[in-house]
């Protein structure tokens, strides 16, 4: 029977899944049915920025400054003793699914700035978080910032979160960088144990009704996944930090091309949504008899060996594979004649 353990931000796991950060991971029943599905380790839902600055934001207003101006206002409006912040509630939820699961947990930040919150990265490994995913999640408007700005400030937030932690911290990118390759060197040179590639940016939509600009929430597909597999590839030979992938991971088939480009783990959310927790445990079965039909011993014996340096042809996985791919598009008959 294949060895199917991996090892992940120096933690060593039984397999190559880890559902990423879901509604699935917001209960404590949700986290164990995916360690019962076979999840070799999970992220839970992210604490927010946004969230932490809203909600500072509200107690100040009804709180703080209710009785400027009203001394006799000082205890209308008191906190209750009882009052849970969204910070507390996640703390307390981080320390109950780590108490009754075996598996590490991975907690998530999400945000941007380098703000004060990221002091909460602190809090979030007294809680018993193994493991800290930094979501960053930016959207670069402002035409007065460079690229470089743009990537400094990643580096800076990284640098704020490391300065918080003694836990293992990974980053979750997205691929709208130019220099991507470069990027991952700096992240891993500046203290990062950890790389995901990539994080899907939710795309608004406009409502032709109503005129408004609307959210939209699209779940990934297997296609979505290529992406994925190529840059672990590239990456593979040029950085030694751990590389995770998300987005479009559905299937054994994504899992073990992962793998061969030279992931260490591969991040399930859509398929869990879509077919539930015991989607983990069909495509562990099938991942293990693929391996045991071409004779592979474990998942580390697979990892890597069609990544770029080790593939039958490097430039694949490059630009000079591009006309070739182009050419070999063959048109539907009656299609432009």
């Amino acid at each position: 029977m294949p060895d199917l353990s991996t090892t992940y931000l120096g933690l060593k796991l039984k397999n190559p899944i880890v559902p990423s950060a879901s509604p699935l991971t917001q209960s404590l029943a949700g986290a164990q049915q995916l360690e019962d599905a076979g999840a070799a380790a999970l992220i839970m839902h992210s604490l927010f920025e946004e969230k932490i600055q809203h909600e500072g934001e509200q107690l100040q207003r009804f709180f703080h400054q209710q009785s400027i101006g009203h001394g006799e206002a000082d205890g209308f409006h008191p906190i209750p003793d009882d009052y849970l912040s969204y910070q507390d509630d996640y703390l307390q939820q981080l320390q109950r699914i780590k108490a009754a699961l075996d598996i590490p947990i991975i907690a998530s930040l999400n945000g941007i700035s380098a703000g004060g919150w990221v002091e909460y990265a602190g809090a979030l490994e007294g809680a018993g978080a193994d493991a800290l995913e930094l979501n960053m999640y930016y959207i670069a408007t402002n035409g007065e910032d460079t690229a470089q700005q743009i990537e400094d400030r990643y580096i800076t937030v990284l640098q704020s979160v490391l300065a918080q932690v003694s836990i293992p911290v990974t980053v979750k990118l997205s691929d709208q960088f130019s220099a991507l390759v470069n990027m991952v060197k700096r992240i891993e040179a500046t203290g990062a144990m950890g790389i995901g590639l990539f994080n899907r940016f939710y795309q608004p939509n406009i409502d032709l009704d109503t005129l408004e600009v609307v959210p939209t929430l699209e779940l990934s597909t297997s296609q979505e996944s290529l992406s994925r597999i190529r840059w672990a590839a590239i990456l593979r030979s040029q950085v030694q930090c751990s590389i995770g992938l998300t987005g479009g991971m559905h299937s054994c088939d994504d899992v073990l091309k992962g793998l061969l480009a030279g992931a260490d783990v591969t991040h399930m959310c859509s398929a869990l949504l879509q077919q539930g927790h015991g989607h983990i445990s069909t495509v562990l079965a099938e991942v293990e008899r693929w391996l045991e039909s071409r004779d592979y011993e474990s998942v580390e014996q697979l990892k890597g060996s069609v990544s770029q340096r080790h593939a039958i042809d490097p430039d694949a996985y490059e630009r000079a594979n591009y006309i070739r791919v182009l050419d070999s598009y063959t048109r539907p008959a009656g299609v432009l004649g």
